[in-house]
C-alpha cells in the first residue's frame, strides 16, 4: 500500500513560486516517497537526519539543488520544509 504525501502550507507556497520545469521535477521526486520513504535507492538520496532522537525521526530528500525535510507517521509522509541547499540546515 503506498504512502500518502502531505505538504506543509509553506512547502506548497514555495512550489507555487517556482518555474514549471523545476516544480514538476520536485513533485516527481516527492512522489518517489510513496513507494518507500525510508530506503535509499536509484533516483532517491534519502538520509535520516541526526539529532532527532527522542522526537519523530526526520529525513532529508535531495532533489538537485533543493532539499526536502519530511517525517513519516503511519502511512503518511509529511513534507515540512523545502529549501535551496544554500539556505538550509
Amino acid at each position: 500500500m503506498p504512502y500518502d504525501i502531505k505538504l506543509h502550507r509553506e512547502v506548497a507556497k514555495t512550489l507555487a513560486g517556482m518555474n514549471t520545469k523545476l516544480r514538476s521535477g520536485i513533485i516527481e521526486a516527492l512522489r518517489t516517497l510513496q513507494k518507500d520513504p525510508f530506503q535509499r535507492r536509484s533516483g532517491t538520496d534519502i538520509v535520516r537526519l541526526k539529532g532527532t532522537r527522542g522526537r519523530q525521526d526526520l529525513f532529508r530528500l535531495r532533489i538537485g539543488d533543493y532539499r526536502a525535510i519530511y517525517g513519516v507517521e503511519g502511512k503518511v509522509v509529511y513534507v515540512t520544509d523545502l529549501f535551496h541547499r544554500g539556505k538550509g540546515y
